[in-house]
């Protein structure tokens, strides 16, 4: 598997919060139309429009979520199986705290360097990790 395969999940969740950030905005871009609440008939006009616009566009928005959201569930699933068969235990944390949650290498390196007792270099957390790529293609 390549760095690209194992990143997949993390730019899939970065797709995701862009999405819900983009349907946010179109949700108070919604609620800050004004809309006819007396009941009498109006005509078509340009408030009626974007109103439907907004609507259709927060219906489309919200099932490309969704459907991101299963993708990711899937993807997770794959490198979890994956980092379930590398044979070292220092590695699999490595590959699941980077891959799977996200983490920075600044961030493994200390919490690493804490659960064990040493000093683990952000450099020496990257070389396990790309080692074992190199050697597991």
């Amino acid at each position: 598997m390549t760095v690209k395969e194992l990143s997949q999940l993390y730019y899939l969740n970065r797709e995701i919060e862009d999405c819900q950030k983009q349907l946010a905005e179109l949700e108070s871009q919604r609620s800050g139309i004004a809309l006819n609440m007396d009941g009498m008939p109006r005509a078509q006009g340009p408030k009626r429009s974007q109103v439907e616009r907004l609507a259709a566009e927060i219906v489309d928005l919200k099932a490309i979520i969704h459907a991101k959201q299963i993708e990711c569930i899937h993807e997770r699933n794959r490198l979890e199986r994956y980092i379930k068969n590398i044979p070292d235990s220092l590695t699999r944390q490595i590959f699941e705290m980077r891959f799977v949650r996200g983490q920075q290498w600044e961030d493994i390196a200390a919490e690493i360097s804490y659960d064990l007792g040493e000093d683990r270099t952000v450099y020496a957390m990257k070389k396990r990790c790309y080692r074992y790529l190199d050697k597991n293609p």
